[in-house]
């Protein structure tokens, strides 16, 4: 009797593990299913990064970049999507490196020049844009604060030659405008504190032109903006006496007029002892 009751204990458990079995496989398998309906599918194309640190100014071979998966949804402006458009076909010519890279970065236009294009200002300007030098020194320049690849407001102090002298004023000439050289340095990764002599920005002929006149008849001076700042200077021009608060007096011209009084002109004649006055026309 006790080995029939040990039987079926037996068998009960068996039947009772293998039923805890199959609830546990048909739990992960719904689990899975609801993991693989959640996950969404990322498309991605091929793009390329660098295999080792890159400084500027170095030439970019094939055998430093390497290829990879990237998300379609995330691609910056300028990713090289093949080899052709990195490297084109029947083109030896080496693109140069315009800003230091680290191992694993992604490679993008603004980071390459041209093929055959030098690290230079020629590569920073745009599509009718024009180079102009200016002469800095340690206040007008910023005190050494600025680099390749800032922006800067320029602003103009001198005499107009207006017929009312109003002394020296200050006028905003052009805003926002980019540098692209400190000195002989175009290269953007350039430690800032060193004071420079000139200062290269990228405009078009008009800015130049605008630039190369204020350059001669005063002063220049450059104002940074603010990395983040998106926000365009509005006109702003100020002389000495809106600096110094004196307002200007205005002459009060009084308009005296003159009335000329009537002239009566008379004769005299004696009637015996009287004596009339007879009215005649004036003469000059």
């Amino acid at each position: 009797m006790r080995a029939i009751f040990a039987a079926i204990l037996l068998v009960g458990l068996g039947v009772a593990g293998f039923a805890v079995y199959m609830a546990q496989g048909y739990i992960e398998g719904i689990e899975a299913a609801q993991t693989k309906n959640q996950t969404p599918s990322i498309e991605l194309v091929d793009g390329y990064v660098v295999k080792r640190a890159l400084k500027y100014g170095e030439p970019l071979e094939k055998k430093d970049v390497s290829r990879v998966k990237w998300p379609k949804a995330a691609m910056p402006e300028g990713m090289f999507l093949t080899v052709a458009e990195l490297f084109p076909e029947n083109d030896s010519r080496n693109r140069m490196i315009l800003r230091s890279m680290e191992k694993g970065e992604l490679l993008i236009a603004a980071k390459v020049t041209e093929p055959g294009q030098h690290a230079g200002i020629t590569s920073r300007l745009k599509t009718g844009q024009r180079a102009f030098t200016i002469k800095v020194d340690a206040t007008s320049g910023v005190s050494g604060f600025l680099r390749p690849g800032d922006r800067v407001d320029v602003l103009w102090t001198g005499s107009p030659q207006s017929g009312r002298s109003r002394g020296e004023i200050t006028k905003l000439i052009d805003a926002n405008v980019h540098l692209v050289a400190i000195d002989q340095s175009t290269d953007e990764e350039e430690q800032a504190g060193r004071v420079a002599r000139t200062v290269t920005v990228a405009g078009t002929l008009n800015q130049v032109a605008a630039l190369e006149l204020a350059q001669q008849t005063g002063r220049l001076s450059l104002s940074l903006v603010g990395a983040t700042d998106e926000t365009v200077s509005a006109a702003v021009e100020i002389d000495q006496q809106q600096l110094l608060g004196i307002v200007e007096e205005k002459e009060v011209v009084q308009e005296v007029v003159e009335v000329e009084k009537e002239r009566v002109c008379t004769i005299k004649t004696r009637k015996g002892a009287e004596v009339v006055q007879i009215p005649i026309p004036c003469t000059n």
